[in-house]
């Protein structure tokens, strides 16, 4: 009897045990266990995503690490390029693509988007000295632009869709490329793409233009593919990681900037 009372508690104790470690793990949603979802990019978007010494960094990851873990998911960040990127994301292959992708109407037809998480407008990156001054004075000149971007678009509204004049390239590096050879008269990209070039290079003495009359503010989201189970969660997140503060930390490292807080959220909150 004396045995079987100290077997029954060495089996009490290990069933409490594992019933215990069971608990543990259904608390935590099983994170440790969790696959970490696909995430991918075209790292040659400075500062939202490049390589640098071969890791993938910039205002986009910081971001997107950030909501991550305000969702309790864990992620992996693949530089595969801009073209395949969306290819992946439409095909299921991927769950987030995260490129400074705009959220447009033609884009929410095949995709997902999360809430906005950037507010943006295409700018004009020219040489020092140049006479374009606005849009308007781009008819007429060779126009470099990162192929299947929203400053292609606002080119060809502009030089016409099949127009000679618009060169296009794989991404800004090599727009920006063909601008210094002398290739072209203006490269058209995003403001934060353009301003930090010509930041970080001021030997180059080159001019960034604004032109909001006949460049539209834009969106940036994460995008999914139709239907993701993941939207309403990163949805949460993302507005969480702007309301808490963690969004302008992250902004003011990258850019040296206030972002517009209170235009964003109107945004997402439409």
């Amino acid at each position: 009897m004396k045995n079987f009372k100290k077997m029954s508690f060495a089996f009490a104790v290990s069933t409490a045990l594992i019933l215990s470690a069971c608990g543990k793990d259904s608390k935590t949603g099983g994170t440790e266990n969790q696959k970490p979802l696909r995430v991918v990019t075209d790292a040659a978007y400075a500062p939202f995503e490049y390589l640098d010494k071969g890791k993938i960094v910039g205002f986009d990851v910081d971001f997107t690490n950030a909501v991550a873990k305000e969702a309790g998911l864990k992620i992996d960040i693949v530089n595969v390029g801009w073209d395949p990127l969306f290819a992946e994301v439409g095909d299921k292959l991927a769950d987030v693509g995260m490129s400074s992708i705009t959220i447009n109407d033609d884009r929410k037809i095949k995709y997902d988007f999360t809430v906005p998480y950037f507010l943006s407008t295409n700018k004009i990156l020219v040489p020092e000295g140049s006479d374009i001054k606005s849009a308007e004075d781009l008819k007429g000149k060779v126009v470099a632009v990162q192929n299947g971007t929203t400053g292609q678009e606002a080119v060809e509204s502009l030089l016409g869709k099949n127009s000679k004049d618009v060169k296009k390239f794989e991404n800004n590096n090599l727009a920006i490329l063909e601008l210094k050879s002398g290739g072209a008269d203006a490269v058209v990209a995003d403001n934060a793409v353009v301003e930090t070039y010509a930041k970080n290079n001021p030997n180059e003495k080159l001019v960034v233009i604004e032109d909001k009359d006949s460049f539209a503010a834009e969106f940036y989201g994460l995008m999914l593919p139709k239907g993701s189970k993941y939207k309403e969660k990163l949805d949460k997140a993302v507005k969480e990681v702007v309301e808490n503060g963690t969004y302008e930390e992250i902004y003011k490292e990258h850019f040296g900037t206030e972002p517009d807080l209170e235009t964003l959220t109107a945004e997402q909150n439409k």
